[in-house]
C-alpha cells in the first residue's frame, strides 16, 4: 500500500525546516488538506512524499 506524507518546508526545502502535517491515502487528499489549512504561502512550500508501507528505510 502506498501512502502520501504531507510536509511544509521553507522556500529552500531544507530537511531541518520540514513540519509534518499528516499521512494520506492519496496525493489528491493531501493537496486538498494543504489548501484547506492554508499551507501554500509565498514563504513556504508544500512537500508530499510518496511512501510504501511495511518497508524499512529512511524517508
Amino acid at each position: 500500500m502506498t501512502v502520501f506524507i504531507l510536509f511544509q518546508t521553507d522556500i529552500h526545502r531544507t530537511r531541518a525546516s520540514r513540519v509534518f502535517f499528516g499521512v494520506f491515502t492519496s496525493e489528491t487528499l493531501a493537496i486538498d488538506h494543504a489548501k484547506e489549512n492554508g499551507l501554500y504561502t509565498h514563504d513556504a512550500e508544500v512537500f508530499i512524499i510518496e511512501c510504501d508501507t511495511d518497508k524499512f528505510g529512511e524517508v
